[in-house]
């Protein structure tokens, strides 16, 4: 029989819950309004058990969104993955949220339309807010080309690859802010998000490979530091 899995992707404002058996989708859940993490969390877990008529004790593991991404959500996200785990004594997988988004830009079929032989690359973007993205550079294996970092985005951004004749696949959360900046014949965009499904081919490869974290220790990849605002009162 093959293995099940809950999946959690809490890196954005969005939070997203699938069930998968194997490769397939078999349960999905998300919030409709932004920044709703910890309050919809448990409800949004009993609607995608329900949906795949599943219990929590027949699951094979559980993954969640490893990050880079919001703060404050993917500790949310961290929190109930390490619990359930916890718990029910299930493996816990990482699934770094740029990979996955990178593979749902490959999934677009964008590739199969600009030409064989064409060098291309899928650049996934988070919103960071302002015109700050969370990216990084796969090639069409998934394999990291540039490592996720906090971007500014400005005319320059990616020139190198650019410059090579490289086309460059944009998509996430994050992509919009580029498109009245990067107007370039190499560029293109697709419309995907950061979603739960995302993280199932990687979760599962992960499972094949026996590629689980330490449940007491792991933690996400917030990339910065929280941004937190202090007070202007006086303390008396």
């Amino acid at each position: 029989m093959q293995p099940t899995f809950l999946h959690i992707e809490s890196s954005t404002d969005i939070c997203s819950l699938a069930v998968s058996r194997g490769e397939e989708v078999i349960g999905f859940s998300e919030t409709a309004e932004a920044y709703q993490h910890a309050s919809q969390m448990t409800l949004l877990i009993d609607k995608a058990m329900q949906a795949a008529e599943l219990h929590l004790s027949d699951l094979s593991a559980v993954s969640v969104s490893l990050g880079p991404g919001s703060y404050t959500s993917l500790r949310v996200g961290f929190s109930t993955a390490k619990g359930i785990c916890y718990a029910l004594e299930k493996p816990l997988i990482t699934v770094p949220s740029l990979q996955a988004l990178a593979g749902a830009i490959g999934r677009e079929g964008l590739v199969d339309s600009l030409g064989e032989g064409a060098e291309i690359l899928y650049v996934p973007m988070i919103d960071a807010r302002r015109m700050e993205v969370y990216a990084a550079v796969y090639d069409q294996g998934l394999n990291e080309v540039q490592a996720p970092q906090a971007m500014v985005i400005d005319e320059s951004a990616f020139s190198t690859y650019l410059e090579k004749g490289t086309h460059l696949v944009l998509g996430g959360n994050g992509a919009p802010k580029c498109q009245a900046i990067l107007q370039h014949p190499q560029v293109h965009f697709v419309s995907v998000l950061a979603t739960a499904s995302n993280s199932v081919p990687l979760a599962y490869l992960s499972y094949q490979q026996k590629d689980f974290v330490d449940v007491a220790y792991v933690e996400p990849f917030y990339l910065k530091p929280p941004n937190i605002t202090v007070s202007k009162k006086k303390l008396l």
